[in-house]
Protein backbone atom coordinates (compact mmCIF):
# COMPACT_ATOMS: atom_id res chain seq x y z
CA UNK A 1 0.00 0.00 0.00
CA UNK A 2 0.98 3.66 -0.66
CA UNK A 3 1.68 6.28 2.07
CA UNK A 4 0.18 9.82 1.78
CA UNK A 5 4.50 10.96 1.72
CA UNK A 6 5.07 7.96 -0.85
CA UNK A 7 2.04 9.25 -2.98
CA UNK A 8 2.77 13.25 -2.82
CA UNK A 9 6.03 12.10 -3.80
CA UNK A 10 5.12 10.30 -7.16
CA UNK A 11 2.91 13.04 -7.59
CA UNK A 12 5.17 15.83 -7.24
CA UNK A 13 8.03 13.87 -9.65
CA UNK A 14 5.59 12.93 -12.39
CA UNK A 15 3.43 15.17 -12.68
CA UNK A 16 4.59 17.08 -14.82
CA UNK A 17 5.58 14.42 -17.29
CA UNK A 18 1.81 13.36 -17.11
CA UNK A 19 0.14 16.43 -17.66
CA UNK A 20 2.25 17.18 -20.68
CA UNK A 21 1.28 13.84 -22.08
CA UNK A 22 -1.92 14.03 -21.49
CA UNK A 23 -2.33 17.56 -23.09
CA UNK A 24 -0.36 16.36 -25.82
CA UNK A 25 -3.70 13.72 -26.97
CA UNK A 26 -6.51 15.98 -25.47
CA UNK A 27 -5.48 19.29 -26.40
CA UNK A 28 -7.08 21.58 -23.96
CA UNK A 29 -4.93 22.53 -20.75
CA UNK A 30 -8.13 21.69 -18.40
CA UNK A 31 -9.10 18.68 -19.86
CA UNK A 32 -5.25 17.68 -19.64
CA UNK A 33 -6.14 18.36 -16.24
CA UNK A 34 -8.93 16.37 -15.51
CA UNK A 35 -7.21 13.40 -16.95
CA UNK A 36 -3.61 14.21 -14.84
CA UNK A 37 -5.91 14.30 -12.08
CA UNK A 38 -7.92 10.26 -12.89
CA UNK A 39 -4.48 9.19 -14.26
CA UNK A 40 -3.38 9.66 -10.25
CA UNK A 41 -6.37 8.38 -9.10
CA UNK A 42 -5.78 5.11 -10.54
CA UNK A 43 -1.85 4.95 -9.88
CA UNK A 44 -2.95 5.47 -6.19
CA UNK A 45 -5.76 2.68 -6.47
CA UNK A 46 -3.35 0.31 -9.00
CA UNK A 47 -0.28 0.87 -7.17
CA UNK A 48 -0.36 -2.50 -5.84
CA UNK A 49 -0.36 -4.17 -9.46
CA UNK A 50 2.86 -2.38 -9.85
CA UNK A 51 5.54 -4.94 -10.73
CA UNK A 52 9.03 -3.08 -11.27
CA UNK A 53 10.74 -5.99 -13.19
CA UNK A 54 8.36 -5.75 -16.16
CA UNK A 55 8.66 -1.59 -16.12
CA UNK A 56 9.93 1.50 -14.12
CA UNK A 57 7.62 3.52 -12.26
CA UNK A 58 7.89 6.26 -15.10
CA UNK A 59 6.89 3.75 -17.70
CA UNK A 60 3.91 2.69 -15.56
CA UNK A 61 2.84 6.04 -15.36
CA UNK A 62 3.15 7.30 -18.46
CA UNK A 63 1.40 3.82 -19.25
CA UNK A 64 -1.71 4.70 -17.11
CA UNK A 65 -1.66 8.22 -18.84
CA UNK A 66 -2.07 7.34 -22.52
CA UNK A 67 -4.79 4.67 -21.92
CA UNK A 68 -6.72 7.18 -19.58
CA UNK A 69 -5.96 9.83 -22.30
CA UNK A 70 -7.07 7.61 -25.20
CA UNK A 71 -10.12 6.58 -22.75
CA UNK A 72 -11.16 10.38 -22.20
CA UNK A 73 -11.34 11.13 -26.41
CA UNK A 74 -13.31 8.25 -27.08
CA UNK A 75 -15.51 8.62 -24.27
CA UNK A 76 -15.95 12.55 -25.27
CA UNK A 77 -16.58 11.19 -28.46
CA UNK A 78 -19.46 9.03 -27.71
CA UNK A 79 -21.11 11.26 -25.45
CA UNK A 80 -23.20 12.97 -28.00
CA UNK A 81 -26.67 13.40 -25.53
CA UNK A 82 -25.03 16.20 -23.92
CA UNK A 83 -24.10 18.03 -26.97
CA UNK A 84 -20.45 18.42 -26.08
CA UNK A 85 -17.81 18.79 -28.56
CA UNK A 86 -18.06 15.14 -29.50
CA UNK A 87 -14.84 15.24 -31.71
CA UNK A 88 -11.53 17.41 -32.85
CA UNK A 89 -12.94 17.58 -35.98
CA UNK A 90 -17.12 18.54 -37.40
CA UNK A 91 -18.60 15.18 -38.06
CA UNK A 92 -20.83 16.49 -40.73
CA UNK A 93 -17.59 18.00 -42.39
CA UNK A 94 -14.72 15.98 -41.10
CA UNK A 95 -13.04 18.87 -40.95
CA UNK A 96 -11.17 20.02 -37.71
CA UNK A 97 -12.46 21.87 -35.32
CA UNK A 98 -10.52 25.62 -35.13
CA UNK A 99 -10.12 25.27 -31.38
CA UNK A 100 -8.72 22.19 -31.28
CA UNK A 101 -5.95 22.81 -33.68
CA UNK A 102 -4.93 25.98 -31.73
CA UNK A 103 -3.77 24.92 -28.60
CA UNK A 104 -1.84 26.63 -26.32
CA UNK A 105 1.21 24.09 -25.53
CA UNK A 106 3.86 25.20 -22.94
CA UNK A 107 7.02 24.07 -25.40
CA UNK A 108 5.46 26.08 -28.85
CA UNK A 109 7.07 28.94 -29.42
CA UNK A 110 4.67 31.64 -31.62
CA UNK A 111 6.51 31.51 -34.76
CA UNK A 112 6.27 28.06 -34.98
CA UNK A 113 3.17 27.91 -33.78
CA UNK A 114 1.03 28.02 -37.64
CA UNK A 115 3.53 25.00 -38.69
CA UNK A 116 2.76 22.85 -35.37
CA UNK A 117 -0.92 23.70 -35.52
CA UNK A 118 -0.83 22.19 -38.96
CA UNK A 119 0.80 19.14 -38.35
CA UNK A 120 -1.28 18.62 -34.87
CA UNK A 121 -4.48 18.24 -37.05
CA UNK A 122 -2.15 15.43 -39.67
CA UNK A 123 -1.05 13.58 -36.50
CA UNK A 124 -4.70 13.85 -34.62
CA UNK A 125 -5.99 11.77 -37.79
CA UNK A 126 -3.48 8.76 -37.81
CA UNK A 127 -4.82 5.62 -35.65
CA UNK A 128 -3.91 5.88 -32.39
CA UNK A 129 -0.56 3.60 -32.03
CA UNK A 130 0.49 5.74 -34.60
CA UNK A 131 -0.21 8.97 -33.17
CA UNK A 132 1.11 7.53 -29.60
CA UNK A 133 4.57 6.44 -30.94
CA UNK A 134 4.40 9.73 -32.81
CA UNK A 135 3.66 12.06 -30.12
CA UNK A 136 6.05 9.94 -27.29
CA UNK A 137 9.10 10.14 -29.83
CA UNK A 138 8.69 13.59 -31.65
CA UNK A 139 6.69 15.74 -29.25
CA UNK A 140 7.70 14.36 -25.50
CA UNK A 141 11.48 12.98 -27.00
CA UNK A 142 11.45 9.99 -25.78
CA UNK A 143 13.58 7.09 -27.47
CA UNK A 144 12.42 4.26 -29.28
CA UNK A 145 13.09 1.87 -26.21
CA UNK A 146 11.32 3.79 -23.91
CA UNK A 147 8.29 3.75 -25.97
CA UNK A 148 8.35 0.56 -26.58
CA UNK A 149 8.37 -0.22 -23.16
CA UNK A 150 5.20 2.01 -22.60
CA UNK A 151 3.17 0.90 -25.79
CA UNK A 152 3.86 -2.48 -24.43
CA UNK A 153 5.79 -4.04 -27.91
CA UNK A 154 8.93 -4.27 -29.25
CA UNK A 155 11.39 -1.39 -30.61
CA UNK A 156 10.72 -3.42 -34.30
CA UNK A 157 7.15 -2.42 -33.87
CA UNK A 158 7.55 0.98 -32.79
CA UNK A 159 9.98 1.74 -36.14
CA UNK A 160 7.51 0.57 -37.82
CA UNK A 161 4.40 3.15 -36.42
CA UNK A 162 6.94 5.63 -36.79
CA UNK A 163 7.62 4.69 -40.11
CA UNK A 164 3.95 4.38 -41.48
CA UNK A 165 3.03 7.87 -38.97
CA UNK A 166 5.60 9.57 -41.06
CA UNK A 167 4.35 8.42 -44.87
CA UNK A 168 1.12 9.53 -43.72
CA UNK A 169 1.97 12.43 -41.88
CA UNK A 170 4.29 13.29 -45.10
CA UNK A 171 1.67 12.42 -47.96
CA UNK A 172 -1.32 14.97 -46.12
CA UNK A 173 1.61 17.62 -46.06
CA UNK A 174 2.07 17.00 -49.70
CA UNK A 175 -2.04 16.98 -50.41
CA UNK A 176 -2.34 20.05 -48.26
CA UNK A 177 0.36 22.09 -49.64
CA UNK A 178 -1.00 21.65 -53.34
CA UNK A 179 -4.12 23.46 -52.48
Amino acid sequence: MLTEVQFEQLYNEHQKIVYNLCLNYVLNPEDAQDVTQEVFVKVYQRFHQYNSASASIKTWICQIAINQSLDFLKAKKTNKRFGFLTSFFNPETNEPIEAALHINHPGIVAEDKEGFDNLLSIIYTLPDNQKTAIILTKIEDRSQKEVAEIMNTSVKAVESLLQRAKQSIAKKLTDTEGL
